[in-house]
């Protein structure tokens, strides 16, 4: 149609020869009149004039065509010939589905076959064995909790182990883990399984048996517990430790999470508690026998006395008068400093010292005073470090921390203006300003006292191969310390643990807290039976009123007298 406009268009102009111009053509007679345009269909492009493209367009299309060509070509001959193998093998991976077969995790028991972590006992092949843990109190911190392996939403494991997450969980997971086994499953198109084959077998983790005592446990945890509530403390920990090996016969936190929970929570009511526990102010997720720094108060004193006695401060039997307080007279006549004592307890020695727990006499003995020569602060991180402060035990639980010991160095980094002062060296004599140690540092320091001078190694897994430290120590200085901290369970400030058919030796502390000394931390600390030693002890009573006359002690009595009554330990 185009065509025959164009050649009607055409026609007058060409001359009689067809192809030369007869005249002039006016645009009118070639273009259409736009008062016609409205006739056409203009979207199907009528009253449009066609354009051809450029053979450049079609070369380039034809180009880019051969070029994709080509490259599916190569990609398919890499694919095919060269790296055959590769792909064939992962053709196989997408119809062989690797499933792992989950060993069972080993179980953890007391000293005596108690269990205290096992497995689900129902265990069908595809199926995740779920942890369970002894359902009596005391023993979340030192057994801790595992996560279960983790699949996502198409049934793929992106965690495919157990995994511990505290205690002795923690610390044996690859014992406790065993190896997990593999299966493979032939799956169809439509993702139905087609076969089935094992082709690496599970193997299960050992099982593991602790040093603990259970029952031990669960009462020195119940001890700690109640005294809390009835004191009251906001927290406490407790350890009970044999003297020559180093076994932990109980170690123990309240408050404590729940282990079983941690691991079998099922609801948005479990969910809401574990967030609760994570938030609690006292911490419950704290392991403090392990992991507390606490300041020691009286329990440093017997150390300091066998620094003294081994550095020939002071003869054992030298008595210095206890008037209640110790006056440092200001030359330059201002306020004289005044160091007080709990209270005035007269002339005492060294055994009496400990009995009462006199700050004054170990105010002198560490810091010095007039005629009485004192140990002096290098001396007294010498001995400390001696008797394993702020160093690690050495437990095979996770998390342990170390103490601190306060020295004229640790001043500088931690105060603008540090320079040491005698004040500071008298504090620290008797366990206060700085000094911070963990319940498991001071209950291994107290069985050096009572094994002769051996730093053994804390440990929860029994038959568990440790070493012990010689430090040295003369059994002349060791037997007056013993000696003064039986003094006071017979007579002085740990007369609570008087027990009738139990010999103890302890040493009390009281650590006054932040600026206005209202609250307390309580401590006790000693040894048993005193004529043949076999077991160390540590309780500490976290934050308590300084008007609180019920104390750590207490806690420990009623541990003792059920060890005497139901145990064999005591004899």
């Amino acid at each position: 149609m185009l065509y025959l406009l164009y050649m009607n268009l055409l026609n007058p102009i060409l001359g009689a020869h067809g192809n030369k111009m007869s005249k002039s053509i006016d645009p009118e007679d070639i273009f259409i009149d736009s008062s016609n345009i409205p006739t056409f269909n203009v979207h199907q492009l009528e009253g449009q004039i066609e354009k051809p493209l450029s053979s450049f367009v079609g070369t380039f299309l034809f180009s880019v065509l051969a070029f994709v060509f080509f490259s599916f070509a190569i990609k398919l001959y890499n694919m095919q010939i060269i790296n055959n193998d590769v792909y064939l093998a992962k053709a196989q991976k997408n119809i062989l589905r690797s499933t792992p077969i989950f060993a069972h995790r080993g179980t953890i028991s007391d000293r005596n076959g108690i269990l205290l972590a096992w497995n689900e006992s129902t265990e069908e092949a595809l199926e995740i064995p779920r942890r369970e843990y002894i359902k009596e109190d005391g023993f979340s911190h030192l057994l801790g909790y595992v996560t279960y392996p983790k699949k996502d939403s198409s049934g793929v494991f992106w965690q495919d182990e157990y995994i511990g997450k505290d205690g002795v969980e923690k610390s044996y997971q690859e014992i406790l883990a065993g190896k997990k086994g593999e299966k493979l499953v032939a799956v169809s198109a439509l993702h139905q399984v087609e076969n089935e084959n094992i082709t690496v077998d599970s193997i299960d983790g050992k099982n593991l048996k602790l040093t603990i005592d259970a029952d031990v446990q669960n009462k020195l945890y119940e001890n700690i517990k109640s005294l809390a509530h009835s004191a009251p403390f906001n927290a406490g920990a407790g350890v009970i430790m044999d003297i020559h090996t180093g076994e932990i016969l109980a170690l123990t936190n309240y408050p404590e999470y729940d282990n079983n929970l941690m691991v079998n929570a099922s609801s948005e009511e479990d969910n809401n508690q574990i967030a609760s526990d994570l938030l609690d102010k006292n911490n419950k997720f704290l392991n403090r026998a392990v992991s507390g720094l606490f300041t020691p108060g009286s329990t440093v004193k017997p150390f300091i006395a066998i620094a003294a006695l081994m550095e020939n401060i002071i003869d054992p039997y030298k008595e210095i008068f206890s008037s209640g307080s110790l006056v440092i007279k200001n030359k330059y006549g201002g306020p004289d400093t005044i160091f007080r004592d709990w209270k005035a307890h007269g002339y005492v020695n060294m055994r009496d010292a400990l009995a009462v727990s006199s700050d004054e006499y170990f105010y002198q003995v560490g810091g010095g005073f007039e005629n009485q020569k004192g140990l002096g602060i290098a001396r007294i991180d010498e001995y400390a470090k001696r008797f394993g402060f702020a160093s690690s035990t050495g437990i095979d639980l996770p998390g342990e921390n170390i103490g601190v010991i306060p020295t004229p160095e640790w001043k500088k980094k931690m105060f603008k203006e540090g320079n040491w002062l005698l004040g500071d060296t008298y504090h620290t004599s008797i366990g206060q300003y700085g000094f911070q140690l963990t319940p498991l540092e001071l209950v291994r320091a107290d069985a050096s006292i009572a094994n002769g001078g051996y730093l053994v190694t804390p440990h929860v897994l029994s038959d568990l191969n440790t070493t012990s430290q010689n430090i040295y120590l003369q059994e002349k200085d060791l037997k007056v310390i013993r000696e003064g901290m039986r003094q006071g369970v017979l007579s002085g400030v740990t007369k609570a643990l008087n027990v009738d058919g139990v010999k103890v030796a302890a040493k009390s502390g009281t650590a006054e807290l932040g600026v206005d000394r209202l609250m307390v931390n309580s401590w006790i600390s000693g040894f048993f039976p005193y004529d043949n030693p076999k077991y160390a002890f540590v309780v500490i009573m976290e934050k308590g009123s300084r008007f609180n006359l019920t104390g750590a002690v207490f806690a420990m009595r009623s541990t003792l007298e059920y060890l005497r009554d139901y145990t064999t330990y005591t004899k």
